[in-house]
């Protein structure tokens, strides 16, 4: 549902202000995923998600409550896959790529000069080429801030000799549609490898050893013919998964005993409603200590109580041959016990979203010890 009016929770996370702004990295690949979101709306974008980051970065949609209306891709990667199709089979998401990508299933195939609109704000497409064809960077509505990709990077830029590649081109690309910007814009690339994570016009005007300072075309066409770079060590998976906007050739089988939800935290969660329904299924532990246990804030009835403490050396009294759900007061000791009982090697383990405490404002049944 689309969200009609601010939620108090998303303007909190914004410090207050109308632009939700996160910055997300996948470290395998160096890639940056950016989250933005039109507090007033609800309504959110994700610029390059990773496929293997897409539970992180579906977790923290959900719990900020943003609707996300379009997952943007500044071109086809070579060196990871992207996450758009999952986003998009989750959350009803757009999938936003240039049209000289050539991609399939992209719902909304970009042109230089496009906006893309999410709430009350917008980003303006800027087609890039020259580390690909089909390279674009997106400049929020006020340009105080762009997303460069891999066109430029901090103090550098995407290489040329593969995908198209074309140095000259690139050149264009910058030195028109990037560093015509304001000088105090800032960038955000879509990689890097030393802990940069943002740089200005002004900075990479100035500073950027291939193009910047007095350098001419010449100069930076020369450097770019000469680097001798390896290809990228996952080209040969990612390109053609990134030709199918990252929908896998083969259909993965979802896990089969749970709708299992990982929070940002990479925490693996259950609704209560689930595990009402399906009660006489699991092991239901119980991490509280015994006084919590048989006080007045009750108890799941026919749950296996030991306490968080006792955990690892009373892990045998588990039966291994059901699913378990993990539950306390509020979900956090039960968070921790997860933890350990993951690391242990189990599988079919979750916690309690919200703990017992939820568990009753949700109105399920709870028993309580009464004096003899």
């Amino acid at each position: 549902m689309v969200a009609t009016s601010a939620s108090p929770l998303l303007q909190a996370a914004a410090g207050g202000g109308a632009l939700l702004f996160r910055q997300l990295f996948d470290a395998p690949s160096g890639t940056f995923t950016y989250l933005l979101a039109d507090v007033p709306s609800g309504e959110g974008v994700l610029i390059d998600p990773v496929f293997e980051q897409h539970e992180r970065d579906l977790s923290l949609i959900r719990e900020l409550g943003i609707h996300l209306v379009a997952c943007l891709d500044t071109h086809a990667h070579a060196d990871h896959v992207t996450g758009s199709w999952l986003m998009q089979q989750a959350t009803g998401s757009a999938i936003a790529l240039a049209a000289a990508a050539r991609a399939e299933n992209v719902t909304q195939p970009l042109q230089h000069g496009d906006l893309l609109r999410f709430g009350g704000r917008h980003l303006e497409v800027r087609s890039t080429p020259g580390h690909t064809d089909g390279c674009v960077s997106f400049v929020l509505d006020d340009q105080s801030v762009a997303f460069t990709g891999d066109a430029l990077l901090v103090r550098g830029c995407g290489r040329c000799d593969f995908q198209q590649g074309n140095a000259h081109t690139l050149w264009r690309s910058i030195t028109e549609q990037i560093f015509s910007l304001p000088e105090a814009c800032l960038l955000y690339p879509g990689h890097d490898y030393t802990g940069r994570s943002v740089t200005s016009v002004a900075e990479e005007k100035a500073f950027n050893a291939r193009l910047g300072g007095s350098a001419t075309e010449r100069d930076f066409v020369g450097h770019m013919e000469n680097m001798k770079l390896p290809h990228p060590g996952r080209i040969a998976e990612a390109l053609p998964g990134n030709m199918r906007s990252g929908k896998p050739r083969h259909a993965e089988t979802a896990s089969a005993w749970a709708p299992v939800v990982r929070s940002y935290a990479g925490l693996p969660e259950l609704p209560p409603s689930w595990v009402a329904e399906h009660l006489g299924e699991l092991t239901i532990l119980d991490v509280r200590s015994l006084e919590e246990v048989n006080g007045p804030d009750g108890r799941i009835d026919g749950s296996l109580p030991i306490p968080l403490p006792e955990l690892e050396a009373r892990r045998q009294e588990i039966a291994s041959d059901r699913p378990l759900v993990v539950v306390c007061h509020s979900g956090s000791r039960s968070a921790l016990a997860t933890q350990q009982l993951l690391k242990a090697g189990l599988r079919q383990v979750a916690n309690l979203r919200g703990g017992l405490s939820r568990w009753g404002d949700e109105g399920y049944p709870l028993e309580r010890v009464t004096a003899s």
